[in-house]
């Protein structure tokens, strides 16, 4: 058998440089170009046949804007194929009756957050990944039409006088925008999505938030009504585990929340939802968390959650706990067990408190017996890092002992696997009295 010999061996190599495949047709200028005509054209058409669309069923509306796009294309002689012309219908049935680029992001049950900077750039986050979407807005006006129609049945405003909101979705996300002047690069918007239902303890154990142990000591302390504050930064997951430490609730207490937006959706049958309220241009009739939580002891609860504590609610909060109303919970912003103190300390301090550095120690030590600890670590997951329990006070400190720490191992692999380390401590809280022998046999001989 004859060799066979390259042609030309000693020729350079050269590398042809590929061509990028060009976008879907969705993705480009002249798709919102003639999306944007389109959508003008058909509501002079509804304007002018005072057709009310509204009352249409979907499939009326889809038939109805395909024939007028097929209409309006060979009138105006737009050099576009059949496929396009289906996606310039599609586009206007989401213009007409959704909430046009972002129908399809806020449907989708992966995104947990939409991020609008600018009317051509949209991030959405997946897996506490951030990522760039396809989907975009044919300039800030556009933009702007869909923001207005969003928060118009929830009774905002977002105009040159009023160039912020901040606002509860029908569906339970949360919506913040500021525009021009206050944004200089075009309106900014960040959208966060909640799922319909919440995530159970167990949903979060085969996620890998946490493990058995931390389990059983998470729901004896709920069992137990020990007063639980869930720590952590931004998009860490303290509403969600807020939501799944809610299904430990016996179902015979009755549950107030207190929220500045309402996000929890507490899998429970007696819950009773606050909301606070901004004032109006005049800052007449604003409502606070604070008033709400004040509010909220004069309502017979059994226990008291407050969605995220920011600001001078936090003294009515260590109120309650140390008043009788045992089992409450609240989230706060920190980076570590430590810093959640601090910051209560701080928080407190802005409020007014009158008493001495050591009398806001002792009764926060008094009211607080756990801090939950969760973070989002680099690969995007959402983990238990510490929980953390309140022993008193000593030599004007508040005291604390780390009952769990998570330490993340590389395998052989070079994947990341998590390790939660039970640190042997016995509990002080005689709220835990009871679960004791389940929360050995749970951890296993010789944890205590």
């Amino acid at each position: 058998m004859e060799d066979k010999v390259m042609p030309f061996p000693n020729a350079p190599f050269r590398e042809v440089p590929v061509e990028p495949a060009a976008p879907p047709f969705a993705q480009t200028d002249q798709y919102q170009k003639v999306l944007s005509a389109a959508h003008e054209h058909l509501l002079n058409r509804i304007e002018d046949e005072r057709i009310d669309i509204d009352a249409w069923a979907p499939d009326t509306v889809s038939r109805w804007a395909q024939g007028e796009t097929a209409a309006f294309v060979q009138e105006w002689r737009i050099p576009i194929n059949e496929q396009e012309m289906q996606d310039v219908a599609a586009g206007l049935v989401k213009e007409l009756t959704g909430f046009g680029p972002l129908d399809d992001l806020l449907r989708d049950p992966t995104i947990e957050d939409i991020l609008i900077n600018g009317y051509k750039d949209v991030h959405v986050s997946q897996g506490g990944r951030l990522q760039r979407a396809t989907q975009r807005f044919t300039d800030d006006t556009h933009l702007l039409r869909i923001l207005r129609r969003i928060i118009a049945p929830l009774g905002r405003r977002l105009d040159d006088s009023n160039p912020m909101v901040d606002a509860r979705l029908p569906n339970g996300g949360r919506l913040n925008a500021i525009i021009s002047p206050l944004a200089v690069d075009g309106p900014m918007v960040s959208i966060r999505k909640f799922r319909k239902d919440p995530y159970t303890p167990d949903e979060l154990l085969d996620m890998g938030t946490f493990d058995k142990p931390m389990q059983a000591l998470l729901q004896a302390m709920v069992l137990g009504r020990c007063n639980i504050l869930v720590s952590g930064g931004t998009s860490s997951g303290k509403t969600s585990l807020l939501n799944a430490l809610a299904h430990y609730i016996p179902e015979n207490e009755r549950v107030l929340t207190v929220e500045d937006t309402a996000e929890l959706s507490l899998n429970h049958p007696h819950v009773v939802r606050l909301e606070s309220r901004l004032g109006g241009a005049d800052g007449q009739g604003a409502v606070s968390i604070r008033d709400l939580v004040r509010n909220s002891l004069r309502m017979r609860p059994d226990r008291i959650v407050v969605g995220e504590v920011r600001g001078a609610e936090v003294l009515e909060m260590l109120q309650a706990m140390n008043t009788g109303h045992d089992g409450s919970m609240a989230t706060i912003h920190a980076n570590s067990p430590r810093d959640c103190l601090y910051r209560i300390e701080m928080l407190a301090g802005f409020a007014g408190f009158q008493g001495s550095e050591d009398s806001l120690r002792r009764q926060i030590a008094s009211a607080i017996d756990f801090i939950v600890q969760i973070s989002r670590l680099g690969s995007g997951r959402r983990v238990l890092i510490s929980i953390t329990e309140i022993t008193g006070v000593s030599d004007n400190m508040i005291s604390t002992q780390e009952m769990f720490r998570h330490e993340v191992q590389i395998d052989d692999a070079g994947r990341e696997t998590d390790r939660w380390i039970g640190l042997g401590f016995h509990p002080h809280s005689h709220k835990l009295e009871p679960f004791r022998q389940a929360l050995r046999d749970s951890f296993g001989p010789g944890a205590w």
